[in-house]
């Protein structure tokens, strides 16, 4: 990784720098969200009562990544779960290992707030961040059943 990387929470005042990461984000995954639903979120990020959070890939002084979790409860622990909810990083800033740094930074906090896991999805055909992800995590063989309303 670049020595001038610094991974930290992302400010109230930095939305126009989260925006294009986020909209990349979407695009990824061709995703189109309800109206007012980024703005829900960035709000709960920003609000000490909610259990999401946002941290930020800095380089340069730039923040070119983006790493979005949640803690949630959990019938199998007495402690909670945290989901990585989102990842990404920037086009320019792949191969830096950012990707890695963002998921290590989520270790730190889960383990920081007593979660017992981390855990997230990706979709099969994500082969690029498949390997990263093979490399810093198991996968547990879960396939993901869902139903949109």
């Amino acid at each position: 990784m670049a020595a001038n990387v610094v991974i930290r929470p992302v400010g109230k005042d930095e939305r126009a720098a989260w925006e294009p990461l986020w909209n990349g984000y979407l695009a990824f995954y061709k995703a189109t969200l309800a109206q007012g639903a980024s703005d829900v979120a960035w709000q709960r990020f920003h609000d000490p009562d909610e259990p999401m959070f946002l941290l930020g890939a800095y380089v340069d002084g730039k923040l070119t990544g983006i790493v979005q979790y949640l803690f949630h409860r959990s019938s199998w622990t007495v402690g909670n779960y945290c989901y990585l909810q989102d990842l990404f990083v920037a086009d320019s800033a792949r191969g830096l290992g950012l990707g890695r740094a963002l998921i290590e930074a989520v270790y730190a906090k889960a383990k920081e707030a007593g979660a017992s896991r981390v855990h997230w999805l990706t979709q099969t055909t994500n082969a690029q961040a498949r390997i990263l992800y093979d490399q810093v995590a198991d996968d547990s063989g879960f396939m993901q059943y869902r139903k949109i309303f």
